[in-house]
């Protein structure tokens, strides 16, 4: 089953953060992510989620160690949430809307 870790917090500076983001300093292939996912508010984009995917909760929990002390080091990223959680079900919704919802 996919594990998810799932991350949230606000940036002062977004394009900072995605710089650090992408010079992958948690080693995030090597931590045994397979996907991840970055998103923003809508109504306030210094928040961002991101959503890291495993193969196991156990490595989600050993990757989240290794970013809580990554966070202690940068100053761009602010009260940072984060939890694993277990994906139950995905998925895609193709098909076009009908008369109900016009």
């Amino acid at each position: 089953m996919t594990s998810i870790l799932r991350i949230e917090h606000p940036v002062t500076d977004f394009e900072r953060w995605r710089r650090a983001f992408d010079s992958d300093p948690a080693g995030r292939e090597l931590g045994g992510v397979r996907r991840y996912r970055i998103m923003r508010s809508s109504e306030d984009h210094r928040l961002v989620m991101i959503d890291l995917e495993f193969d196991s909760p156990e490595q989600a929990q050993e990757f989240l160690v290794r970013l809580r002390a990554l966070w202690t080091r940068v100053e761009f990223v602010a009260d940072p949430r984060a939890c694993v959680v277990e994906l139950v079900d995905d998925q895609a919704l193709d098909r076009a809307p009908t008369a109900a919802y016009d």
